[in-house]
């Protein structure tokens, strides 16, 4: 398994503490958090080691993550 970061490592305690203490709404924060710290912290270990993108191969990569993105 890869070695997890500070934030992921803190939020997984947090949503636990929220399962185990919170409310419901706690649980989704949490765990909405938790996940977007692991997303960002797959995104960094994949960048890090990734040769240089083209401004196209961005922008796909940007739009596949609008979706998920609120108005």
């Amino acid at each position: 398994m890869a070695a997890e970061s500070t934030k992921v490592r803190r939020l997984s305690g947090v949503k636990g503490a929220a399962v185990r203490h919170g409310t419901s709404a706690d649980v989704e924060v949490a765990e909405r958090d938790l996940v977007a710290a692991r997303i960002e912290a797959y995104i960094e270990r994949i960048v890090a080691v990734a040769p240089p993108l083209s401004p196209e191969q961005v922008g796909r990569i940007v739009g596949a993550l609008h979706p998920a993105v609120s108005p």
